[in-house]
């Protein structure tokens, strides 16, 4: 057994009793004191932390005195338990606070602990692992697993089998969870384990496509009593690793593409771009380490240096957005435990839900009266905050929504009871630990016991209940269209729109969409009554059909009913809840669905295979996106009727493709009908292929033009060069292809001088040439003495560059195919 020991007094203190109590019931010499280093848990550079024990345990088990070996890497002692006293925080300037309450954080390795019950010494022995390691044995075909590690591991197929069994189980827990691989977060961790487990199944066991999902079955069976999202979404995760598979392999497809193309435009260079090795990483996915594996092979290295600097830009960059989610102001861990301490009452909310509908058919929300209890700066608590700052207001009660259940806070002002004249805006509201926090701009001078009078933005207000009753119809219709196995993921609901996120088996179809706004229409027009009440949390246990998510919620929730009333689902085996909208929430909400007035999806994609991405909006926004959407619909069919009149010039065919292109960008930044804007995608990528189908055309004849006269002029030369005027290089290159249609086994190059001074570079060369003689070669070498750059492949490049003495270049080109040949 391991304790924590210091020479400061405060860790001393601290540790002097839990090494009394261990070396009460534990041999002497089975207690070891350990320094920071290994017996002081952290979370990070701030935050609680506090000093810890451990148990560790030796498998060779033959009575020997192993405490030299503690913490030493041995493979044969190890910790299986942790207890960490969270006793401290760790402040910003690297000092530590006592936290206001104490606790033992208790961190237990299952699958350490189950080696010693089963007398393993690894956790790949234990029957956690040994049913997997079958499993891939059988589906693999390579030798059964032998536990092997280091050299002894020859060809690292042992390692391989680990990897796979591990990353496997850590795959199916978390898509069964709702995290599906992506492109940040925690979803971009899992997006890593899940190629890397795909790689070692290719490059490794050279195991067949689709394996990797073969294996989930095999981890329900282990794990699915633990934990039974895995029975119920064994299919969903099977989906997901074999989709994400097929996408890791096209990527790798594409990578090495990119990187044998990038290879061969380095001109002799022996390191390689970084930003290309980046953009492979990030984009693609490419494994940064099999990157440098094909480029050792290649000879060529890789700048590490300069790759972690744009590893740190990137992160950099997105670090400014994690903390705009997360602005706002709320207490720190002291302040509140001193609001605790002192028996400050949590702030009174009811006055929230107190607002009704006129007899005008208008919300009255009506002011509130409150007390300023304490005023919140810099991270402390004061009593008084003078004017022209910014600051955290506590009241005794509020009627401003604090931002929490995925919908934004309420904003607004409040007055002082005795100067009614100045205003202080409040810009945010939250809450910690029960408190409401109101961030506001003060005045003048604010102190406690100050009575104040509050008033919400009543339009900004109204905007939220609507888009959240809004939401919960969304969340229904989704139901009712894909069937009861979506899952809720995320929402957030602002004033301006509602953002929806939701798990399903596939992407959601146009057809679909349309299907789910005419749900959501209906309860609509039906103008139904959302009922509202607080219920008991153990009686929502048998509402059938009642959606909830996967957190704790409060004794107390907050049950909201469109069309049937809440007593009416608590009757035992109702099922009214199966056909209506039936949430637990803690948000504000309409009274009558009518309000809503008008919805449509305006956005649906998948950012994360599995995961839909809604974004929708309403009322006067609805409508405005419908007529916007008519009006683009009209352009389209305009332009398609031009297209179809057909007989363009190259001018015309070009100007067309630029039209098309303006309309494309149109439609996809402007808030439209989503299933309009796929129709519209669809008629426009018709419309440019035409167009550009019409511009080849065009291209093609005016290149035919100038290959008798270059034929004539070049009649029996097996390589040509020489200069022709053209308006572009894909005009340039097609003169180049037609030419060697037109002589076989010729090798051509022609420059085109513009006004502006660039010179467009294209040429040829047979493939009877190569390896010898490459166009890719040969048109850098040209475009770089003209000081520009080129690209292709051995057959075909083209490239641009400019110079003065354009004779010059046609003679270096020359030279250069004749060295060649």
């Amino acid at each position: 057994m391991l304790f924590f020991i210091d020479e400061s007094d405060v860790m001393e203190r601290c540790c002097t009793g839990a090494a009394t109590t261990c070396r009460a019931s534990v041999p002497h010499h089975h207690v070891l004191p350990f320094q920071l280093k290994d017996n002081f848990w952290e979370m990070g550079d701030t935050g609680p932390c506090g000093p810890c024990t451990e148990i560790h345990y030796d498998h060779k088990d033959v009575g020997r005195n192993a405490a030299a070996l503690v913490n030493q890497g041995n493979p044969d002692v190890v910790e299986i338990w942790n207890l960490v006293f969270m006793q401290f925080n760790r402040e910003a300037d690297g000092s530590l606070c006592q936290l206001p309450q104490h606790h033992v954080d208790t961190g237990m390795g299952l699958e350490r602990l189950l080696t010693v019950l089963q007398s393993k010494r690894s956790n790949y022995d234990t029957d956690l692992f040994t049913p997997l390691l079958d499993a891939i044995h059988r589906g693999s075909g390579r030798p059964p697993y032998q536990g092997l590690v280091g050299e002894a591991d020859a060809g690292g197929v042992d390692m391989a089998y680990r990897v796979v069994a591990d990353h496997v189980r850590t795959l199916s827990v978390c898509i069964a969870d709702g995290v599906y691989p992506g492109m940040s977060g925690a979803e971009l961790v899992l997006r890593h384990i899940l190629r890397r487990a795909l790689r070692f199944c290719s490059e490794v066991l050279h195991a067949p496509p689709g394996f990797l999902g073969s294996l989930v079955p095999v981890v329900v069976e282990i794990l699915g009593d633990a934990y039974p999202d895995l029975k119920t979404e064994t299919d969903r995760v099977i989906s997901i690793i074999n989709e994400n598979e097929n996408a890791f392999l096209s990527c790798l497809f594409r990578g090495r593409r990119i990187i044998n193309r990038t290879l061969q435009q380095m001109d002799h260079s022996k390191v390689f771009p970084v930003e290309v090795a980046w953009g492979l990483h990030r984009n693609l996915g490419f494994p940064l380490d099999l990157i440098g594996l094909m480029l050792e092979e290649n000879g060529v290295q890789l700048d590490i240096a300069a790759l972690d600097q744009l590893a740190q830009e990137d992160a950099e960059r997105k670090a400014p957005k994690q903390q705009e989610e997360s602005s706002g102001m709320l207490l720190d861990v002291h302040s509140l435990a001193k609001l605790q301490q002192d028996g400050v009452p949590v702030t009174d909310d009811s006055p929230v839900f107190a607002y009704e509908l006129g007899p005008d058919g208008n919300y009255v929300f009506n002011p509130c009266q409150a007390t300023v209890l304490v005023l919140y700066k810099e991270g402390s608590l004061q009593k008084e905050v003078g004017g022209g700052q910014r600051c955290g207001v506590l009241l005794d009660r509020t009627c401003f929504y604090a931002e929490k259940g995925g919908q934004t806070s309420d904003q607004g002002y409040m007055v002082h009871h005795e100067q009614q004249d100045v205003l202080f805006p409040v810009v945010s509201v939250q809450v910690s630990g029960g408190y409401v926090i109101h961030e506001v701009i003060v005045s003048e001078t604010l102190k406690a016991g100050d009575q104040v009078q509050l008033f919400v933005d009543e339009t900004q207000r109204l905007a939220c209940m609507v888009n959240h009753t809004a939401t919960h119809l969304l969340n229904f219709a989704l139901r009712q269209v894909l069937g009861d196995n979506i899952r809720q993921q995320g929402s957030q609901v602002t004033a301006e729109r509602l953002r929806f996120h939701v798990s399903t088996k596939a992407p959601i179809k146009t057809e679909q969409l349309q299907e789910i706004e005419g749900v959501i229409q209906e309860i609509i027009k039906r103008n139904e009554l959302v009922y509202t009440a607080e219920v008991a949390i153990q009686l929502t246990d048998g509402v059938q059909g009642l959606r909830k998510l996967d957190e704790v919620y409060p004794d107390l929730s907050r049950v909201v009913s469109v069309g049937v009333p809440v007593e009416r689902l608590l009757v035992p085996e109702s099922q009214d809840a199966l056909h209506t909208s039936v949430e637990l929430c803690c948000g504000t909400h309409l009274q009558h669905t009518g309000a809503i007035e008008d919805l449509t999806i305006i956005s649906e994609r998948q950012l994360v295979k599995g995961i839909s991405y809604i974004v929708a909006v309403t009322r006067e926004q609805a409508r405005q996106a419908r007529e916007t959407g008519q009006f683009l619909a009209k352009e389209v069919d305009s332009l398609s009727v031009r297209v179809k009149q057909g007989g363009f010039s190259l001018n015309g065919a070009q100007k067309l493709s630029r039209e098309v292109g303006l309309l494309t960008d149109m439609v996809e930044n402007t808030a439209i009908p989503q299933a309009l804007k796929r129709e519209l995608h669809a008629t426009l990528k018709t419309l440019q292929r035409v167009s550009n189908s019409a511009i080849r055309k065009q291209e093609t004849k005016l290149a035919a033009e100038k290959v008798p006269n270059l034929l004539a002029k070049h009649s029996s030369q097996p390589v040509i060069i020489d200069t022709i005027p053209v308006e572009s290089p894909s005009i340039l290159m097609k003169v180049v292809n037609q030419l060697c249609d037109k002589r076989p086994g010729a090798s051509v190059m022609l420059l085109s001088p513009q006004a502006s001074g660039q010179v467009f570079c294209a040429c040829q060369v047979s493939k009877s040439l190569l390896p010898v003689f490459s166009a890719a070669d040969w048109a850098l070498a040209v475009c770089t003495a003209m000081g520009g750059k080129a690209g292709g492949s051995g057959v075909v490049a083209r490239g641009s560059g400019s110079t003065n003495n354009l004779q010059l270049v046609l003679t270096a080109a020359l030279e250069y195919a004749k060295n060649k040949l």
